[in-house]
């Protein structure tokens, strides 16, 4: 439950979906994650055995990060929340809106 419940662990199984990914690319597809986060999570994800991580004996290294089958698992499983939130992120931003607007006149 911890790896759907963090701020990021869903994101960078979906980003890893696709096949092999780098380190870079997991990056720059996450926007807002830093590297020591992304660097915490990949562990997390590694360790819990969602993802494995290859390391190429070329220089300059080259690491690739890819989902296991349980974390393909973990992916199908969580893949009906991430289309409910992509389809309902208007209305929560609006939800969020009108909340704010509430608080701020309830507190002038």
């Amino acid at each position: 439950m911890d790896r759907v419940g963090d701020k990021w662990s869903v994101a960078v199984v979906n980003e890893i979906s696709g096949g092999p990914r780098r380190f870079s690319e997991i990056r720059r597809c996450l926007p807002g994650i830093n590297q020591r986060m992304l660097t915490s999570t990949l562990r997390v994800l590694e360790r819990d055995g969602l993802v494995t991580r290859t390391v190429y004996p070329q220089v300059p290294p080259r690491v690739d990060y890819e989902l296991t089958e349980m974390g393909r698992a973990m992916l199908e499983t969580v893949s009906s929340l991430l289309d409910w939130a992509q389809r309902n992120i208007d209305g929560i931003d609006e939800a969020r809106r009108r909340y704010d607007a509430r608080q701020a006149s309830a507190e002038d």
